[in-house]
């Protein structure tokens, strides 16, 4: 019998539990991530901009809408496929991965899945080739965590709907051709799907985010905007449609989240190699060892988690419980190894050529959108007790 080796990087030998096909998509994911983003992030964050040629770029990948049939325009890939990509792009940065994410979990599934043939056709192999980009409007400005009480109306006219209201801290909108926006119509959730130039219909950004700077972020205003019946999507009513959406959007993040811990592990780990203190490199401290030991620990468990729900989700077996679970449980976990990553750093851990204060930022917000970590705390509690907290 041979003697194994422990390898410190790969330490359940993650590499080893996927298929040749999903290994190639991963290492190709990596290639692009390294040679196409990590060149344009510093830049993208301080001038809080976002390159519209990384749509196109990403489309060309088959990044966008992956899991989306070839048919359309998608890639046809398996989830655990999608949560590589969405893991190697937030290695470099969690707003291009939120910006890929939205285009392909909240705006190219809930067509896929809700949509007409017509709408299908219309809409997605223009959105897989990143020609045109899309965004998701569901939170408002006094509903994030109880999206039922929203405010937005839709009214039925003849030919079809004016919706009223607004929504805030939408992903793309600045950049969007297509919104995704839900509304209520004589007391029922409803789905809609706008384009820029209607009229009454306006997509300011917010400025002046410490989080998520390279993504591009703002409102979406919604003043008596007519949508022709063909824009209503057909096939979902209620909740159940906007949270089918996010639950595919919240398992990408569950994947991402633990990219931006692997690179702020890696790279607490080379610097205190690298940073003699006391005539020894601070990596032959005791706390630096145990925090370094607690970052091994959880991304690796963290990685077994989001690969069990992957291939749930692949043979049609997850539930929503488990994919707050995970989002959850990546989301804390990165958002802490980050920290720990910064102040390992010392001052150099505040500047943003060392990447990690940029991911900690971020990563803020990653615990906090799609669904709050205490929100997340409540779903699994309800699920365990039966009795649901919320309210």
């Amino acid at each position: 019998m041979s003697k194994q080796t422990f390898k410190w990087d790969d330490p359940f030998l993650f590499n080893d539990q996927l298929t040749d096909e999903e290994r190639m998509i991963r290492d190709t994911a990596r290639r692009f991530c390294q040679d196409k983003l990590m060149p344009r992030i510093l830049e993208a964050n301080r001038t809080e901009t976002f390159d519209h040629a990384i749509m196109d770029e990403m489309g060309a990948m088959g990044f966008l809408g992956s899991t989306i049939p070839e048919e359309y325009g998608g890639a046809g890939l398996n989830y655990v496929a999608y949560g590589l990509i969405a893991r190697e792009v937030e290695r470099v940065d969690s707003g291009y991965r939120s910006a890929m994410s939205v285009q392909s979990s909240l705006v190219m599934h809930p067509i896929n899945a809700y949509g007409s043939e017509e709408q299908k056709k219309k809409y997605l192999p223009r959105l897989a080739a990143g020609e045109i980009v899309g965004c998701f409007g569901l939170t408002e400005p006094n509903h994030g965590s109880d999206p039922g009480s929203m405010e937005t109306r839709a009214k039925k006219v003849d030919g079809g709907w004016i919706l009223q209201g607004n929504k805030m801290w939408i992903t793309n909108s600045p950049i969007a051709d297509v919104f995704i926006v839900w509304a209520k119509a004589d007391g029922e959730i409803r789905g809609f799907i706008l384009e820029k130039g209607m009229k009454g219909l306006s997509a300011p950004k917010i400025e002046g985010k410490f989080s998520l700077r390279a993504s591009s972020t703002g409102e979406i205003v919604m003043n008596e905007v007519f949508a022709p019946d063909e824009n209503l999507l057909p096939n979902v009513s209620g909740l159940k449609g906007p949270f089918g959406c996010l639950n595919k959007a919240r398992y990408g993040i569950a994947w991402g989240a633990l990219g931006a811990a692997e690179f702020c592990w890696h790279a607490a780990r080379q610097y205190t190699l690298d940073r003699p203190q006391f005539g020894r490199p601070l990596a032959a401290n005791q706390l630096i060892q145990l925090k370094l030991a607690n970052m091994m620990t959880e991304i690796t468990i963290g990685l077994q988690a989001v690969l069990r729900v992957g291939r749930l989700m692949d043979e049609d077996k997850v539930t929503p419980e488990m994919i707050s679970l995970v989002k959850r449980n990546s989301c804390g976990k990165a958002l802490e190894i980050a920290r720990h990553a910064r102040d390992m750093h010392g001052a150099n851990g505040v500047s943003d050529e060392y990447h990690v204060i940029r991911h900690v930022m971020n990563l803020e917000s990653v615990n906090t959108y799609e669904g709050t970590n205490d929100i997340h705390a409540l779903i699994l509690g309800r699920a365990q007790t039966g009795l649901q907290a919320f309210s």
